[in-house]
This record gives C-alpha cells, structure tokens and sequence, in this order.
C-alpha cells in the first residue's frame, strides 16, 4: 500500500469526494444503467434500460451545481483522481497528473466527467491508490 499523501496537500478532502461519488452513483444509477438480456422469455425482458427521471428528482442538476461550485485546482484535481482511477498513471505522478488536469481543460470539466459512466468507482480507486484506503466501505 501506499502512504497516505499529506492532507494539506490536497485541496478535496476525502469527505466531499465520498459525497460526490454517492451522488455520481446516484445519477449513472439513472443515466447508464442496461439491462442484460437474459436470453429467456423476451416478456419477461421488457423492463426500461434506465430508471425513469422524474421532473422533481435533480440528482444530476444538484452534482453539476456541486463541480461547478469547485475551484479550478480542486476540479484538476477530480480530474487527476479519475485518471489515476483509470490506472493512467501512478500515485507517484499526481502533481504532474494534476498540472496536466489543469493544462487540458478545454471543455466543461463537468461535462468531461460525467461523461464517464464509471466516474465514481474510478474516483473512490483513485483515492484507494493514493493510500486513502477506500472511501465506500
């Protein structure tokens, strides 16, 4: 395992990146899930591949309003963990990992992460890897 960085090094603290991953769960809960086909009866099969979204359900809106609430370091540094998560590079890397979130932010970072239907698994490996341990037992 690898010791633990220093927290004073880190502008995200272990807390708030496990809420944003609850709440990133929550939202690839709605967005990405797909049902296997199981290959029996087809009727049986007929369930929708994601959970309906109600009009009154803002899991999405509330994370986004979340990441977009974060400072631009703090944003390369969800991007860094996701990275690491990924397996892009090693923990020794993250403050080049993290100069190089910040250096290729061209579009909404919000965007790009959500973009990845694993997000939160790779935030919590990302974290696991930095010798935080893991952040969802």
């Amino acid at each position: 395992m690898v010791a633990a960085m220093p927290m004073d090094e880190l502008n995200i603290t272990p807390a708030y990146v496990h809420m944003l991953i609850l709440r990133a769960r929550a939202v690839m809960v709605q967005e990405e899930t797909v049902t296997p086909d199981t290959g029996e009866n087809p009727i049986d099969d007929e369930v929708p591949d994601t959970l309906q979204e109600e009009p009154d359900d803002l899991t999405r809106e509330e994370l986004i309003e979340e990441l977009e609430g974060l400072d631009a370091e703090q944003l390369a540094e969800l991007v860094a963990l996701m990275w690491l998560g990924r397996g892009y590079a090693e923990p020794e890397e993250w403050e080049s990992l993290v100069r190089l979130a910040e250096e290729r932010r061209k579009t909404s970072t919000c965007d790009y992460m959500l973009d990845h239907p694993l997000v939160a698994d790779y935030w919590a490996e990302g974290f696991d890897k930095l010798g935080y341990g893991t952040l969802l037992d």
